[in-house]
């Protein structure tokens, strides 16, 4: 039982328990407040502040760094255009040599062109200065080419702005399914992929926001929202890093820049995950590297952020480095616990590996708990079919613990120049899911 207990703990993680109990207390004191503000005649929503003026989309300036996205630009900004008057869409164009630029002016972004190529923060940051994008706009969305944007993405994101206290709203990744990848691999990538995104975002990341806590350590740069004031106080074009977004969300909290709110049913966006293998590691090596990378950089210093953030790396570490263990524990267990059992020598060595590791520790203390969450991503998405998948989707956490630990040294003795190459597009439709995700919890 002992084993059980301790493999468990290793492969859940203190911080699913932690940041889930917190999320499941926001959602208890959200309705809380529902209960007790019945029949309340106040016409404040909830967050906003007596005197203060709502943010419109008018007052949103969304920013897209673009790498030769020729097949998946028009219908990012036709997505964009749904929700912002297209005139507040500005395409940074990072020495593209397809048509991106010209698709862009065809569909009525502002354009401008960059070369050489600077990567997606230098791009981004180009763009600011060149568009004059803080002093024009109070608010500005970072969105990736490959980015869909729910109908209701500012209507359920905007209004976390009527706490002056928020400065960054983190956006709600989903996937893209439409069109579905050609291959079975390319399916299953994505299904997991899926899974990893509710993972995070409602067991983790939903508590860390919470109001007393804000310790998110990401705000995506796929499609999330800054207010433009502070973006004269982040280092968006670090040097040295492979990613802006974890530098960028590290630079509010090392400054005390102010709160970053996210609700998983809120400010949502889909974004196009890779469906190959070769694709889908190289996202996660440029991801896992940069978030070494801000570590490295920001180290860990005094304060609730970087406690959470030690404790996060703790973690990652251990559960990592259990889940590159597994198929070798498993095999040593199952191959002690049989020679145990043919040779009847219940004293030796073997005997004491066999009952230190049972084969139903390591295999229910890994598989059970990772199908578990499984289960959940199951009730949130309304997809059944991942209840098989979910049997295999072990494996791919194996490839993960690989890279993250690959990426760690890396991240100390080399360095990055954010120059990009965008993986393999399929040509999207903007079709996204039309039910509503719910008002926000401002709390």
């Amino acid at each position: 039982m002992l084993s059980f207990l301790v493999v468990l703990i290793l492969v859940m993680g203190v911080n699913t328990a932690l940041w889930g109990s917190v999320g499941a207390a926001r959602v208890v004191a959200h309705w809380a407040r529902r209960l007790s503000a019945h029949g309340s005649h106040s016409q404040l929503a909830p967050g906003a502040h007596a005197g203060s003026r709502r943010l419109t989309p008018d007052d949103v300036a969304v920013l897209v760094a673009a790498h030769n996205e020729e097949l998946v630009i028009a219908n990012t900004i036709r997505s964009a255009a749904g929700i912002v008057p297209v005139r507040n869409i500005f395409i940074s164009s990072d020495a593209s040599s397809d048509a991106t630029a010209d698709i862009a002016r065809e569909c009525g972004a502002n354009v401008v062109e960059l070369l050489p190529n600077r990567g997606k923060a230098g791009a981004l940051v180009a763009a600011i200065d060149h568009f004059h994008l803080a002093d024009r706009f109070a608010v500005v969305m970072l969105l990736d080419a490959d980015t869909q944007l729910a109908p209701d993405y500012m209507a359920t994101g905007l209004p976390f702005f009527d706490d002056p206290e928020v400065v960054a709203v983190a956006g709600r990744a989903a996937t893209v399914t439409s069109p579905p990848s050609p291959t079975r691999l390319g399916r299953f990538l994505v299904a997991y992929r899926e899974r990893f995104y509710v993972v995070v975002q409602y067991l983790l990341k939903f508590g860390q926001a919470a109001r007393p806590a804000n310790v998110v350590s990401i705000v995506p740069g796929f499609a999330s929202m800054y207010r433009s004031r502070i973006l004269a106080d982040i280092d968006i074009c670090a040097p040295g890093l492979a990613i802006e977004d974890f530098n960028m969300t590290f630079e509010v909290h090392a400054k005390k820049l102010g709160r970053i709110a996210f609700h998983p049913r809120a400010a949502i966006a889909y974004t196009q995950d890779p469906d190959t293998l070769r694709d889908y590691t190289k996202q996660l090596r440029r991801w896992t590297l940069g978030f070494w990378q801000t570590v490295r950089r920001h180290g860990f210093r005094y304060g609730r952020f970087w406690g959470a953030l030690a404790l996060y790396v703790f973690e990652l570490i251990t559960s990592s480095i259990m889940m590159l263990l597994f198929i070798p524990l498993l095999m040593l267990s199952i191959g002690a616990t049989v020679w145990e059992e043919v040779a009847a020598d219940h004293t030796g060595v073997v005997a004491s590996i066999a009952t230190a590791i049972p084969p139903t520790a390591v295999f229910v203390g890994v598989l059970l708990p990772d199908y578990l969450l499984t289960v959940l991503v199951v009730i949130v998405t309304r997809r059944p079919r991942y209840l098989v998948l979910g049997f295999a989707f072990p494996l791919v956490r194996v490839v993960d613990a690989a890279i993250c630990l690959w990426t760690l040294p890396q991240a100390f003795f080399g360095r990055s120049t954010g120059t990009w190459k965008s993986p393999a597009r399929r040509s999207t439709l903007v079709t996204v899911p039309d039910h509503a995700p719910g008002r926000p919890v401002t709390g």
